[in-house]
């Protein structure tokens, strides 16, 4: 979502750090084109004007003017605003009660992926070891209710619906009920919601407030809507008082303006961020996490998490071994292409890792994924002696696995100049002879 606003931010960096020493009139300068790229991006007119005021104001203090290195301190400074402008991070956490279940009163427009997100919501809470219960209140919408049973039926988490033409607010009475007879330990309430915000809306939503009288209430708001999200964050929150904000559609490709808006402008903060379909594309917000990334430094700490919570250890153990026998085969290397993928798309893995965000950008996502797809075609088109011995694979097999594959045996000869490239620099990091550049061997 941030490709084009950290490609921006970083090229007045990059001017920066060739500058040396830096007037005034750098500064200024350097500013009037953040503040460009900003706005470019959706950002507010008033966070923008905010947030280049408390930049400039820094930057022109001795922590800058008399450093060696202003270009590095004013990153410095840009990163520690960002953060600040998104929040610091104390109040995205869930409220923790004395005496569970907390009860979490889901709201937002339709369309926002409200109905999903408590779902998604459910499976965080479960892997973190608790026993969630979603509840189906939005009556308006039938279907809502068969979604959330359905991917409550998915999960494995209980979920109490009731015939639509009941109430919101019996539903909800009843939940509550229920909720104590199975002890969970949250309740995630799905209420109902509109095209847009009216009058009707707001009162059914506080006559379900009055009868949960939940710990929190999460709006749910869709990133791909702009500056829209933000006002509709502020009407919700004038009416029914927000606790926190969640994100969804992160993974698009708007320009993210509101995400660096909403919590300034409507001072709530965003606990969560969707991040894709799946029903486990739901991440806690970590506004220091995301400071990173939109300046192309990368979070190495989410990439860790993600390879924890998807990746096989003991794989990883035998793997490592095989390694440093120089035993490491196609096979492998196609275990190791489906692992990664149950991480996240190369483009948000990419964004993850410092210094390859800008790399991957010059790359369309799709024709990541399209080479990722067919480097794994290719090598499931192999019989398992090929992959194990690439070296026999001959003009006669590589136009039979070019045919299997759906693709060309240039493809063929690309991968496998590839793999032998890999298996080079496996050995030599075995041995601790890495060579000092290792840029370009891969790819095209």
């Amino acid at each position: 979502m941030f490709e084009i606003l950290a490609e921006k931010l970083n090229a007045v960096f990059r001017l920066l750090g060739n500058r040396g020493k830096l007037s005034e009139k750098d500064i200024d300068e350097a500013m009037r084109q953040v503040r460009l790229a900003l706005l470019e991006a959706d950002v507010n007119f008033k966070v923008v004007k905010d947030f280049t005021g408390r930049v400039k104001e820094r930057s022109i203090g001795k922590e800058v003017m008399e450093s060696l290195t202003p270009g590095q301190q004013i990153v410095k400074i840009v990163n520690e605003e960002l953060v600040k402008t998104l929040g610091d991070g104390t109040s995205s956490k869930l409220v923790v009660v004395s005496q569970p279940p907390t009860i979490i009163m889901m709201v937002g427009l339709q369309g926002s992926g409200k109905t999903t997100t408590a779902a998604k919501l459910a499976l965080l809470l479960k892997h973190q070891g608790h026993k969630p219960m979603l509840v189906a209140a939005d009556n308006r919408r039938p279907a809502a209710i068969e979604q959330l049973v359905a991917l409550g039926k998915q999960l494995d988490v209980p979920v109490f619906a009731e015939d639509p033409k009941t109430s919101s607010k019996d539903i909800c009475s009843h939940a509550l009920s229920n909720a104590k007879k199975i002890a969970a330990t949250h309740i995630i309430v799905d209420t109902a919601g509109r095209l847009h915000i009216d009058q009707e809306l707001m009162k059914e939503l506080e006559d379900v407030k009055k009868v949960l009288k939940p710990h929190e209430v999460l709006l749910v708001v869709d990133a791909m809507t702009g500056q829209d999200a933000v006002r509709v964050a502020e009407e919700f929150h004038a009416k029914v008082d927000v606790t926190g904000l969640i994100m969804t559609k992160m993974d698009g490709d708007a320009r993210g303006g509101a995400a660096l808006s909403i919590r300034w402008v409507s001072g709530v903060s965003i606990k969560f961020i969707g991040v894709g379909e799946k029903v486990d594309a739901l991440e806690p917000f970590y506004p220091d996490r995301l400071a990173s990334r939109i300046l192309g430094m990368g979070d190495v700490l989410t990439f860790i998490e993600k390879a924890e919570k998807n990746l096989d250890e003991k794989k990883a153990l035998e793997l490592q071994q095989k390694i440093k026998k120089n035993a490491f085969t196609l096979e492998d290397l196609l275990d190791q292409l489906k692992q990664i993928k149950k991480m996240g798309s190369i483009g948000q893995l990419a964004e993850m890792i410092p210094g390859m965000s800008r790399a991957a950008a010059q790359v369309a996502p799709e024709d990541q994924e399209a080479q990722l797809k067919k480097t794994e075609a290719i090598i499931q088109s192999m019989t398992p002696e090929e992959r194990a011995n690439p070296s026999i694979i001959g003009g006669s097999r590589r136009k039979r696995i070019a045919q299997g594959s759906g693709t060309h045996t240039h493809d063929i000869n690309q991968l496998l100049n590839q793999f032998t490239q890999m298996q080079k620099i496996m050995k030599m990091g075995a041995a601790g002879k890495l060579p000092k550049n290792m840029q370009g061997m891969f790819g095209k």
